[in-house]
């Protein structure tokens, strides 16, 4: 009998775990190529929560009384699938469940390497390629940028800042609270501005912008939208760069955003390109190949927020949303 997190209620402002409700399902039988597999450790992630607004977001409206869907590492412990035998440890998406049955075109196999599982569900899974492929392509980095990072202690911009650190970039990172800023610093930003701070955060870029001796940033990798892309906006060098890779400051708030001087991006010239990691799929080879490298030498730290058991999966999904995680959020079962 497996476990499974259901959608039972639609959000209604804030998040609240209570929308969610834990079932018993059935084990079914096995099809033709399919494996089941014991979760040892789930993932949430920021762009889940489009998918319980009716509107839905980066993937379509869950209706009410569906299972939850999410990424998860495990072991595979039943098995119809000749190229998935016992005991192989796989990466799919049967989350926000103890047990899941899943086609093995599916699943991933996880490399035998010295790095820990759960980095497939971190820096050297989605966030790691949505990170890598963002930061290199959709913001057409260069070793001289100076680059902005908006939510910047999260799965997504921790990789992001460390990455760029790597390739030789000045970096000026976004997050709330001293201890996430004191990561920041670590991790190889310059600067690091709390979005919790007095002040608004045109001011703040400003005076960060100011700081490094620059005129302007030349590239921004947005994760929240609202004021940080405005301030971005205001303090951006002519001809620069923005990945658009989320807006969590405006989830399930809508997606109204206003400008202050909307024709700066005329008059800056701003190129602006949103993007999602699935743009990439036909590339994670050449991803993996570098995240791993620098995951083994140290040159790529992966912070971890960790929950313990199946019952905190909705209390660690709402926690994304109230800056209850540095770096990664996971779910150890």
């Amino acid at each position: 009998m497996a476990r499974v997190w259901h959608l039972t209620a639609r959000p209604d402002g804030d998040l609240d775990p209570g929308i969610f409700t834990l079932e018993d399902v059935p084990d079914p039988p096995l099809g033709d190529d399919e494996v089941r597999i014991a979760n040892s450790w789930l993932s949430v992630d920021p762009f889940m929560r489009g998918m319980l607004d009716d509107h839905g977001g980066y993937m379509p409206a869950l209706p009410l009384g569906s299972p939850m869907q999410g990424g998860a590492v495990g072991t595979v412990i039943e098995s119809r699938a000749r190229d998935w035998p016992v005991g192989r440890k796989v990466l799919h998406n049967g989350g926000w469940r103890d047990v899941a049955v899943v086609a093995q075109a599916a699943c991933e196999a996880i490399p035998d390497s010295a790095a820990p599982i759960q980095r497939y569900l971190g820096h050297l899974g989605m966030p790691g390629q949505t990170a890598y492929f963002g930061l290199l392509d959709a913001a057409a980095f260069r070793p001289d940028d100076l680059l902005f990072v908006s939510a910047a202690a999260g799965a997504v911009g921790s990789a992001v800042v460390q990455i760029a650190r790597i390739k030789g970039a000045t970096v000026i990172a976004s997050a709330g609270g001293a201890d996430k800023c004191a990561a920041l610093r670590d991790w190889g930003a310059s600067i690091a501005i709390d979005r919790n701070a007095p002040g608004t955060m045109r001011e703040k870029l400003g005076a960060a912008v100011r700081g490094v001796g620059a005129e302007g940033i030349s590239a921004f990798f947005d994760n929240v939208g609202g004021d940080h892309l405005d301030a971005a906006i205001q303090h951006a060098r002519v001809g620069a760069r923005f990945a658009l890779c989320g807006m969590i400051g405006g989830y399930g708030r809508g997606d109204q955003l206003v400008l202050d001087q909307p024709m700066r991006l005329v008059a800056r010239r701003l190129r602006i390109r949103g993007f999602a990691a699935p743009d990439y799929d036909d590339r994670w080879a050449e991803f993996h190949e570098d995240m791993l490298r620098w995951t083994l030498s140290g040159d790529l730290v992966s912070a971890e927020t960790v929950h313990e058991g199946l019952a905190a999966v909705p209390a660690a999904f709402c926690a994304l949303f109230t800056g209850g995680n540095l770096g990664k959020m996971l779910v150890r079962l």
